[in-house]
């Protein structure tokens, strides 16, 4: 599978943080996706992963000691700091910014940092209150300042207990930040997408909802592959855990009429893949308090919600050149995917099992596209059980063939 990072020579650099484990799998993905890596492990990255781990997975001789003279021989600072493309630090602790950003030159990563004429990513790891301080702010903004693009952090809860910004941001939304770097002018570039995500939250009364197990995987990988391939990219997403993806406008919702108002403001568009899993009923009304047990009846009354997909295949003039959705069933997946195709007039039709154990929530996915081809036919491909990033990349691929044919 295409990767901009394919051949790229990436200087990792380690410094100290229980976050530094995530350098380990970063390492194995930018590797699994064509990239040279070498990496540079500060004495405090030592203290949370070995310098043994890090050769492993990078294949190449870990760099620590700023005097070693068998470093200094085989591949002096300079070099080091030259012969790569770009240089990202991950996790990168307050106190190696704070030297970055002072130009401090005390150990083998500080000093690379200071010598490197390349582009420079920092994925920043630390206790949210140090994050925070207005001395870690400060450098941050210096440094951004001088080109340093920042990744992260996230919000979350720390090793430390306390629950906040500071986070180092996942391997792969790293990855994201370093594609896009590399990415010619994409075959998209010019087309406006809009993608919807996760599940919609349908309020019962304050504290319960009507929703589903869906985690927005599919949808979130679906608008990574459409901005890295060029497309400007609208990600509405209903309630998930996933972080927002960089380069990428995201508007967070919660119920299908909310989505269906952020999809309308967001148009107008060349391409809409409706990917989330929309609750088809709300309740009629929903309680203002929340519902105690014997104090009302046990009888739901419900009412539909808005068909979002439908909404935007309909004819007018804001239509989508080119409309997508899925079809999530539990039973006659593909026959009741072409029944949709037809109801909704969309496009395209992604049909896919849902189960407790299939769909929602998974990694991978197995499914089936189906689009109108000539004389109105249907033509069905089925795409072998494979993650749900092919399935996203995958399916970019057919979007760029469509556009590129028209």
């Amino acid at each position: 599978m295409f990767s901009a990072l394919h051949n790229r020579r990436i200087l990792l650099i380690i410094s100290g943080g229980i976050a530094a484990y995530k350098s380990l799998d970063l390492i194995r993905r930018m590797r699994e996706e064509g990239a040279r890596v070498r990496c540079v492990l500060t004495a405090g990255g030592a203290q949370f992963i070995t310098p043994l781990s890090v050769s492993a997975l990078s294949e190449e001789q870990v760099y620590s000691d700023l005097w070693s003279l068998t470093d200094e021989q085989q591949m002096g600072h300079i070099r080091l700091s030259r012969e790569a493309d770009i240089v990202v630090v991950a996790p990168a602790s307050a106190n190696l910014i704070a030297k970055m950003a002072n130009g401090i030159a005390d150990d083998l990563a500080s000093t690379v940092l200071l010598a490197t004429n390349k582009p420079v990513f920092v994925a920043p790891a630390m206790n949210v209150m140090m994050w925070e301080n207005a001395a870690t702010s400060a450098n941050i903004a210096l440094l951004q300042k001088r080109g340093v693009k920042i990744i992260g952090p996230d919000n979350g809860s720390m090793a430390c207990g306390e629950t906040g910004a500071g986070r180092m941001s996942e391997p792969n939304e790293i990855l994201s930040t370093l594609r896009s770097h590399f990415e010619l002018p994409g075959p998209l570039k010019g087309l406006m997408a809009l993608v919807t995500s996760g599940p919609t939250y349908e309020p019962l009364d304050p504290v319960r909802f009507l929703g589903n197990r869906s985690s927005g995987k599919q949808g979130h990988a679906i608008a990574q592959a459409l901005h890295e391939r060029g497309a400007e990219t609208v990600l509405v997403t209903g309630p998930t855990v996933l972080p927002d993806i960089a380069g990428i406008k995201t508007i967070k919702v919660e119920t299908a009429r909310e989505m269906l108002a952020a999809c309308e403001q967001a148009l107008p568009v060349d391409i809409a893949i409706c990917a989330a899993a929309v609750a088809d009923w709300r309740p009629q009304e929903a309680s203002l308090e929340k519902l105690k047990k014997g104090s009302t009846k046990a009888v739901l009354e419900l009412t539909e919600n808005p068909d979002i997909l439908a909404n935007l295949a309909k004819d007018s003039n804001q239509r989508p050149r080119l409309v997508i959705g899925f079809a999530a069933e539990t039973s006659h997946v593909v026959e009741r995917a072409r029944q949709k195709l037809d109801r909704k007039a969309c496009d395209w039709i992604i049909a896919n099992e849902v189960a407790s154990d299939k769909g929602f929530g998974e990694n991978d996915n197995q499914v089936t596209l189906l689009r109108r081809g000539e004389n109105n036919r249907v033509v069905e491909s089925a795409w072998p059980l494979q993650s749900k990033d092919e399935i996203a990349r995958r399916l970019v691929l057919e979007i760029i063939d469509y556009f590129t044919a028209a």
